[in-house]
């Protein structure tokens, strides 16, 4: 503590987390060079989370803002179910890969779901899985499934505000359509 009272003193609160030659900030604060990486570290670490943190909210209101969102699971050649854990605002606080099945099935159980969003403290979840064979049609498993977790998210608190299956080029929304 005392370290860190004396360099911000010296090198300045801004200035200090603005640095990024560790030599330079070793000879101007007379620390070992293991030290100012170090600070330096913890000043892009903290740079890093903090712009993660004010720009990183992505707001899901919709089955296209997550499709749009979870572009990523277009081309997955295995069936990957994600969980998109919301707060009050409808924004994302947490993306988890819940389970990842074979080309053609995947095994959910409500308890994968909802652990996650007990941990974050999400009022609201989007699940999405990605379709490999580039149908969107849901089968009566998909459905089936959709209503159970729906009914379990209402027993815990937590709304499931879609299920939306994923193609190469298109989705669809089970809560909208089925």
């Amino acid at each position: 503590m005392e370290m860190s009272i004396r360099i911000i003193r010296e090198y300045g609160e801004k200035s200090i987390l603005a640095e990024k030659d560790a030599v330079k900030l070793s000879s101007d604060l007379n620390i070992p060079i293991i030290k100012a990486c170090q600070i330096i570290a913890c000043g892009e670490l903290g740079r890093r989370f903090y712009e993660k943190n004010t720009t990183g909210f992505t707001t899901i209101r919709t089955a296209k803002d997550a499709y749009e969102y979870l572009s990523d699971m277009r081309n997955l050649p295995k069936e990957h179910l994600r969980g998109l854990y919301l707060n009050s605002h409808n924004r994302i606080i947490h993306d988890e890969v819940i389970s990842i099945g074979t080309i053609n099935t995947n095994i959910v159980h409500p308890r994968e779901v909802f652990r996650p969003a007990i941990e974050y403290s999400a009022v609201a979840v989007v699940l999405a899985h990605n379709h490999p064979s580039g149908t969107a049609v849901p089968s009566a498993q998909d459905i089936e499934i959709t209503d159970q977790l729906i009914k379990a998210g209402k027993i815990l608190g937590i709304n499931v505000l879609d299920h939306v299956i994923i193609t190469k080029d298109n989705f669809i929304s089970i809560k909208a359509n089925y």
